[in-house]
């Protein structure tokens, strides 16, 4: 059913946890099935530095944000915009049919929050972090780092 990298991913989640300093914070969540995928990003001078996650979800949910999550640090917020949920899927060697859907989460949370990103970063108005809740399903937010 799953590719040996599919159950590696699962077993041994990358990037797992939180970032304490981040300056971006995105909940996304697929009301079919339930997943729920949190995200951290640091980004410094237009370049995804740091990802961490949590997830609540299937192998498939989990495996796709491990693997996302490596393939996505280090690279651009541009050359982020153009990640697709099939990279990921492809990246893992396939998944069944019924669980391709798991891998618009890493890239719709990792889309939403480069341009919740580059819309806000400059806005003098943010609520410090303290302040800030963690946003519900499908809905994202900036915070302050």
């Amino acid at each position: 059913m799953y590719t040996d990298i599919v159950m590696d991913h699962f077993k041994n989640p990358r990037n797992m946890g939180r970032i304490d300093d981040a300056q971006m914070l995105i909940q996304v969540g697929d009301p079919g099935c339930g997943d729920s995928l949190l995200i951290f990003m640091k980004i410094e001078d237009d370049v995804l530095v740091d990802i961490k996650y949590k997830i609540y979800g299937c192998a498939a949910a989990i495996a796709t944000s491990s693997l996302g999550s490596e393939m996505a640090k280090g690279k651009t917020l541009d050359e982020l915009l153009e990640f697709k949920a099939e990279d990921v899927s492809k990246a893992l060697g396939g998944l069944p049919d019924e669980k391709e859907h798991c891998s618009n989460l890493i890239a719709s949370a990792l889309h939403a929050g480069i341009i919740e990103y580059r819309v806000n970063r400059n806005d003098p108005d943010k609520e410090p972090l303290a302040e800030r809740q963690v946003s519900p399903l499908l809905d994202h937010q900036l915070i302050d780092s």
